[in-house]
């Protein structure tokens, strides 16, 4: 009886202790009385406090729009942060960014700041859970991982360098948002108990970690599911994916181009074409049946090529001069080679091709490349989109898109992400151009090429910072003397114009020399003059590319961020408008008002942190799951939509582990660094792949 009073009593208090609540540090609760002074706005962001909800208003922004919280926490006995968040908006998941702050930091510099991002559904109220950081006891190994995105000792995928004793500062917010967004913040709480502990590998010295990298480019010092650990073990993958193509050839009813046999037919002109049907977009494959674009970038050997100048003791076996694989050298990419160079980046190495040769053999570029079209074609992918290798494209077994980035004179005061603007008053913009078509002559009047994109992801900025860029080029660029011409024919006189700028110009060519910021009176000629270059750059390049290519789409500059003026520009002369949409899904895309285009979405992807990569890329997600469920959802929201004509998935392959020219090391690839594809995400590409045609005919 005694036994049975002491073990009801135990049992009592292990359940009293498990309903017991964790103790919490608050750093925001909008249920509770707060100061007013201690919230800040971000970039203009606004936010007012209705009934128990404190209402965040996040405009569109080129930075970070939201609010900033100032106290002062001690979070070192905390293993986690929970946020309680609500999506006011009804169509798209509100991403979500928590950072945390100490005393003198610095985002661009990742200085003493914890970040992660969260996504809350539409229409919903969600808490998240975040592990915070550990204490790591060797610092200065970190500090020796460098050209990394993100490198092994980011914990949990966040960016970590935050001192958690002494907390001044917790900012939630939308990162760049090109809408406008409307949410609630209800509470940042810190969960007290026992703090985290790191991995393993963040607690080794210098000689225990470094070389971290084993001779396939995987992470040495953690294990996964799929992990290559010896040359077998890539071949017998290759036998086992062959199994599963043969069990998946591919789905049925396609035209041979991967267009919809059982669709309502077309005329048949030999190119690809578009066409509005029955209240849809839709492409036209050369036989006349409806295509929709089911792609993935990049489908080449080499990507994942990684800089060795000054980290050569990241690598463990890295090949000696004049062996086997010391090839792999000098195998590149040939669209992203240019951006090493610029760079002055000497050394490189290619771990993806050197993994296909071990798995292929001596023919390893052709077996490559045969192996690539069974496997799209399997997957239930029917394009080869851009940046992939030529050779594979020109095999004409699929179709295939292509991107030309504009060799030609910068608009010297510009900014990009990539590259600078180009002048497209400059002379040789159209010569140039020319000659970059004519060197993709085999593609110009190939049936199996969709079109052409021009450029990528163009800083366009604000409806004035064209025209505020050309005031700040030297007084030869071709733009400027437009600009002054544009002047003159307006205002006549200078007197006219120091009047309405507030200037004080003693003639025409003071602002040829002037190189000064242009004051804000100036805006509304700024505004006027990047209209008139954006039509300068659009048409000049339509009208050259249909000189030499009038059978080929013109498909655009790949959207990534822009202002209607551009958009509305752009539809005017592109055959196709497309974007680069890195978001959960597409339910909530729309053109602006009155524009009526076919849209190709030219990236996004997803990417997780359980299979060895230090990276998720720009939209992570927890799992290999979750991965492939986000990318069924995004294909799936695209296929509902009237104008989208197709998805292209960046990209084929992972980056290298240790990254590519800029620091890229996403786990984003269909395959892994040893070509070995995910299971989770090649099953729900099928899976959406199959039955893409009964979707997109849905009412």
């Amino acid at each position: 009886m005694k036994k049975l009073l002491l073990l009801i009593f135990v049992m009592i208090i292990l359940v009293f202790n498990s309903c017991k609540k964790q103790e919490m540090v608050v750093l925001f609760d909008s249920e509770k009385p707060y100061v007013a002074d201690n919230i800040a706005s971000l970039y203009g962001g606004t936010f007012n406090q209705e009934g128990k909800v404190l209402k965040v208003h996040s405009p569109v922004s080129s930075k970070y729009s939201g609010i900033k919280i100032n106290g002062q926490w001690n979070l070192s006995q905390c293993n986690n942060l929970i946020i309680e968040a609500t999506n006011f908006d009804t169509k798209e998941y509100l991403p979500l960014t928590i950072h945390l702050e100490g005393p003198g930091a610095s985002l661009s510099k990742q200085k003493n700041i914890f970040l992660e991002r969260v996504y809350v559904p539409a229409g919903e109220t969600r808490c998240f859970s975040i592990p915070l950081p550990s204490v790591l006891p060797n610092p200065e190994v970190e500090e020796l991982c460098k050209g990394m995105r993100r490198d092994p000792f980011y914990q949990w995928g966040s960016i970590s360098t935050l001192d958690l004793k002494e907390v001044v500062a917790v900012a939630v917010y939308v990162h760049h948002p090109r809408e406008n967004w409307d949410w609630a913040l209800n509470s940042v709480t810190a969960e007290m108990g026992k703090p985290n502990e790191p991995y393993s590998w963040m607690t080794m010295t210098k000689d225990e970690f470094f070389p971290f990298i084993d001779k396939y480019g995987q992470f040495k010092h953690n294990d996964w599911k799929g992990k290559v650990h010896s040359d077998e073990d890539l071949k017998t993958a290759h036998v086992q994916e062959l199994e599963d193509l043969k069990k998946y050839p591919g789905p049925e009813k396609r035209s041979r181009y991967g267009g919809w046999f059982d669709g309502p037919k077309q005329e048949a002109t030999g190119n690809f074409r578009v066409e509005k049907i029955n209240g849809k977009w839709w492409m036209i494959d050369p036989d006349g049946y409806l295509y929709w674009s089911h792609g993935v970038v990049r489908v080449t050997p080499s990507t994942a090529m990684t800089p060795l100048d000054g980290r050569k003791f990241y690598f463990s076996e890295l090949p000696e001069a004049g062996t086997e694989y010391a090839e792999f050298y000098t195998t590149r990419d040939e669209l992203l080679y240019p951006y090493y160079v610029a760079r002055n980046i000497k050394e490189i190495y290619d771990f993806s091709a050197a993994n296909i040769k071990r798995k292929y053999g001596e023919n390893w570029r052709k077996d490559y490349a045969d192996m690539a079209q069974t496997r799209l074609k399997s997957w239930g992918l029917n394009t080869i989109a851009n940046s992939s290798d030529k050779s594979i494209c020109l095999m004409r077994q699929m179709p295939y898109t292509d991107r030309i980035e504009l060799k030609s004179p910068d608009l010297e005061s510009s900014s990009g992400v990539w590259w600078k603007f180009k002048d497209p008053f400059h002379p040789e913009f159209r010569t140039n151009f020319h000659k970059q078509l004519m060197e993709r002559i085999e593609e110009l009047d190939d049936p199996w090429c969709l079109g052409f994109f021009v450029d990528n992801e163009i800083d366009w900025g604000e409806p004035s910072t064209l025209g505020e860029w050309t005031l700040q080029c030297p007084a030869t660029q071709p733009a400027k003397i437009e600009m002054l011409n544009m002047l003159k024919n307006k205002y006549k006189n200078i007197q006219a114009l120091n009047a309405a700028w507030g200037k004080t110009y003693s003639c025409w060519e003071d602002i040829l020399k002037s190189t000064d910021k242009p004051v804000e009176k100036a805006m509304n000629d700024c505004i006027e003059f990047s209209v008139m270059m954006t039509d300068a750059y659009f048409s000049n390049v339509r009208d050259e590319f249909k000189k030499v290519a009038p059978n080929k789409l013109y498909m655009g500059c790949r959207f990534a961020g822009s202002n209607e003026n551009v958009i509305r520009i752009g539809a005017k002369y592109c055959d196709v408008i497309s974007y680069n949409i890195y978001k959960r899904n597409l339910y909530g895309f729309a053109l602006p008002e009155g524009l009526d285009k076919p849209v190709m979405i030219g990236e996004f992807h997803f990417g997780a942190l359980d299979r060895g990569m230090f990276h998720p890329g720009l939209v992570k997600t927890a799992n290999q799951e979750e991965r492939a469920q986000c990318y069924a959802e995004y294909v799936e929201s695209a296929l509902r939509h009237p104008n989208i004509i197709g998805t292209h998935w960046h990209q084929f392959a992972d980056q290298a582990t240790t990254g590519r020219f800029d620091g890229e090391n996403f786990q984003v690839g269909f395959v892994d660094v040893c070509d070995n594809p995910y299971p989770e995400t090649i099953a729900k590409i099928r899976e959406v792949g199959y039955r893409m045609y009964d979707v997109r005919n849905e009412k």
